[in-house]
């Protein structure tokens, strides 16, 4: 019986000047930030506050993003390589960002923030976490064009043949199932908002966004190829036992927040 194929062979370059290449990881990366401030810009506008406070926001995430993404790989991953040569950790354009430091960069980045702009935390993660899911969309395809992060071999027809790293067996386009899941986050926690104006319960945008999406990431690991060397042989690899502690806050954290009554949206100071 002969299976049905979709070959991939795309050049995760789009163009290059000399040295300098625009790839499409880089701009679907940077897309991410780019719908993200405009859908957090109409978030902003239903609750009163000003774009001074969103660009402050912006910078805040986008810094916790990539430090933690970077960081959250190499220690994660790679620590004795990156412990070993930690002047490699800067080298960011040579690959290497973890969805799970991206997580934990982000919370940091917003507990600065919400201390320096004395709004509360479970404010700003609620809406944070909207624009979040899109960009783990925009990020994935990302990691397709640059075929990489695949699937073990499969039969199904829709199977990937990675041929620019060499493959010749179809391999399930993990990249576009977690894509797909953070797609239907993204809609489900965009859908809460706007039903709800905004007058949600405290946490539970937040809590729906960690269930969903990193428990998603969790049952896909099962037929994803191992990232590094030592997860050979390991009944859950690394990303599903760091999905794990997130999910259950996930779980934690909606109980607390099904415990609270909605509360209205303070309108903000435009500044």
């Amino acid at each position: 019986m002969v299976h049905q194929i979709i070959p991939w062979n795309v050049d995760p370059e789009i163009f290059r000047i000399g040295n300098f290449a625009v790839r499409w990881y880089g701009l679907l990366f940077a897309s991410g930030f780019v719908f993200g401030y405009y859908i957090m810009k109409k978030i902003f506008r239903n609750e009163g506050f000003g774009e001074a406070t969103l660009d402050r926001l912006t910078v805040y995430v986008a810094i916790g993003t990539i430090v933690g993404a970077r960081l959250g790989h190499c220690l994660f991953y790679e620590p004795s390589y990156y412990l070993a040569r930690p002047v490699e950790i800067l080298k960011i354009w040579h690959g290497g960002l973890a969805s799970h430091g991206a997580a934990i960069g982000i919370l940091l980045a917003l507990w600065l923030f919400v201390r320096k702009e004395k709004k509360p935390f479970i404010w700003a993660i609620d809406r944070v976490v909207i624009v979040v899911a899109l960009a783990g969309v925009l990020i994935r395809l990302g990691n397709l064009m640059n075929s990489e992060i695949y699937g073990v071999e499969t039969t199904l027809p829709w199977g990937f043949v990675f041929l620019r790293n060499g493959e010749t067996a179809p391999k399930h386009p993990t990249q576009i199932y977690e894509s797909l899941a953070y797609l239907i986050t993204f809609g489900i926690l965009m859908r809460i908002y706007w039903k709800t104006k905004g007058k949600q319960r405290p946490g539970l945008l937040f809590g729906i966004f960690l269930i969903m999406v990193f428990g998603s990431r969790f049952f896909v690991e099962f037929i994803k190829e191992d990232q590094v060397g030592f997860e050979a042989g390991m009944k859950l690899n690394m990303g599903q036992w760091l999905s794990i502690p997130l999910v259950l806050a996930g779980v934690a954290i909606l109980i607390w927040a099904f415990r609270k009554k909605p509360v209205p949206v303070a309108p903000g100071k435009k500044r």
